[in-house]
């Protein structure tokens, strides 16, 4: 009996154990753990079997906390390819160092296969030959040096207008008439001297034309003087090229009102200057960097000699091989001739682009302490063709908005009618700078300048952003060399076929 009731009390002892155990397993996680991991003998048993007589629904959160992966263990996320514009993604620098490389690839072949076509045509002696024929007889050098008789025209119109002498109506027409004969005189002398060559020619024009929008800056800034000295308004300063006894500052900057500005000293500094807008006031740098001055003028010369050798060698070769194909009026032949002098045709105008805007001008500006040193603006990321025209050249722009397009809107004149007058007379300037020297009127620089109304209205209206800004390259890579060869055929055709066929060339 004794035994007996031993017996059964272990057997509930056991049971109260297992009850014990499983609302561990239930309400805890101490028994249920200890069991998974192993720890106990006969605990093993007794828990694998309580584990089992758990809900169902906590043997799918275990297997789900076994089986999902964790973020680390993730490769994939919501994102785009990176050539996709919704990307974000704008790093293209090596895109852009492979265009490069290509770029260089393509022209050096070209440079080979011109080489051993050509042979060496680089002759820098035959340059002097183009802005002089006889070295005793230069009339290009003369005609600038002439041109000082209308700067000093201009000073002492200027002067009598200041003390009375003139009145306004007579100081109007003295100046028109001298900046009238600025114009007219040097084409004259082109037309009739035939010593003179078609670059000693465009050279003596080009500085005619400055002098001539210059002259015109300092008649209307004067004026503009005269006006507030009758109000009353002393406040407009002069430039620095002259000294004055007003000073305003203790820094020692020196200041002069109208008519204390009209010395021949500031109008020469005005002339010389790489400006095209009078300031009685010019900014000023502190001292003259000769480190700055020494880069650009290395420049200048680099450059110099880079543009003669790639026109003699590059150049002169295609516009040479493309005469008989405009004779014949070929059109595949001269369409291939025109893209075949897009490319070294565009390069040169780059590279004067920065030999004349950044490298000339800021030589001069170094050199005459002259501060602005705004030359151009981006014109390189343009998206229209008003903008590469209004940033390309901001000495012209300036000159254009401030003495031609604002009088013409104060006057009354609707905006678009202003700005196609200002690209007007753009395209007179750029004709009387081409046609005069080539003695021969064409039309061709002319009409293209004018064509440009049209295209800046298609590319405004119809393209934006990078298509805009290709537009832009293709007129600016494809427009010129069209120009280019028209001139060159008719020059040809005028100076050589005719010649040759009484005889020889002129």
């Amino acid at each position: 009996m004794e035994e007996t009731g031993a017996l059964i009390r272990k057997r509930r002892a056991t049971i109260s154990t297992g009850k014990c155990v499983t609302l561990k397993q239930v309400n805890g996680r101490s028994a249920v753990d200890e069991s998974i991991n192993g720890h106990g003998g006969s605990g093993n048993m007794v828990t694998t079997r309580n584990v089992s007589d758990l809900p169902s629904t906590t043997s799918k959160e275990r297997k789900k906390r076994v089986y999902v992966p964790s973020d680390r263990q993730s490769c994939h996320r919501l994102q785009e390819s990176l050539l996709s514009s919704a990307s974000g993604y704008r790093n293209y620098r090596g895109v852009l160092n492979w265009c490069v490389v290509m770029l260089v690839l393509s022209n050096a072949r070209l440079f080979l296969e011109n080489l051993l076509k050509y042979g060496i045509l680089v002759d820098p002696i035959q340059v002097v030959s183009l802005f002089i024929k006889d070295p005793y007889n230069m009339p290009a050098a003369c005609l600038v040096i002439v041109s000082n008789v209308f700067i000093v025209a201009a000073l002492y119109t200027e002067r009598r207008l200041s003390v009375g002498c003139f009145s306004e109506r007579v100081g109007l027409l003295v100046h028109s008439i001298n900046l009238s004969v600025t114009l007219c005189f040097p084409v004259a002398i082109v037309l009739m001297v035939k010593s003179m060559t078609p670059v000693g020619g465009a050279s003596a024009l080009g500085v005619y034309t400055v002098l001539f929008l210059k002259l015109y800056s300092y008649k209307d800034v004067n004026k503009w003087c005269r006006e507030m000295s009758h109000a009353k308004a002393r406040s407009l300063a002069r430039s620095l090229s002259c000294k004055s006894s007003v000073s305003t500052g203790s820094g020692g900057d020196y200041q002069v009102s109208y008519p204390g500005n009209l010395t021949l000293r500031d109008l020469y500094y005005f002339v010389f200057a790489p400006t095209l807008c009078y300031e009685l006031n010019f900014p000023r740098s502190p001292r003259i960097r000769m480190s700055f001055l020494l880069r650009r003028l290395f420049e200048m010369l680099f450059f110099t000699q880079l543009l003669v050798a790639l026109t003699q060698q590059w150049m002169i070769p295609i516009i040479q091989s493309s005469m008989k194909p405009l004779e014949d009026m070929d059109l595949p032949m001269m369409m291939e001739r025109l893209l075949r002098l897009a490319v070294p045709n565009h390069l040169l105008w780059l590279i004067f682009f920065y030999w004349f805007f950044h490298s000339s001008l800021n030589f001069i500006a170094e050199l005459l302490q002259f501060g602005d040193r705004e030359f151009y603006r981006d014109w390189w990321n343009s998206e229209t063709i008003t903008y590469f025209w209004q940033n390309w050249n901001i000495p012209v722009h300036k000159w254009c908005l401030r003495h031609f397009y604002k009088p013409l809107l104060k006057s009354g004149v609707s905006k678009w009618l202003g700005q196609s007058a200002v690209f007007l007379a753009s395209a007179f300037f750029h004709e009387y700078l081409v046609s005069v020297p080539l003695k021969m009127l064409r039309p061709w620089a002319f009409m293209g300048m004018m064509a440009q109304l049209p295209l800046a209205w298609f590319v405004a209206r119809f393209l934006r952003g990078n298509y805009g800004n290709a537009a832009v390259w293709i007129s600016l890579i494809i427009g010129q060399p069209i120009a280019v060869l028209m001139y060159v055929h008719d020059y040809y055709v005028l100076h050589y076929r005719e010649g040759s066929a009484g005889g020889g060339p002129e």
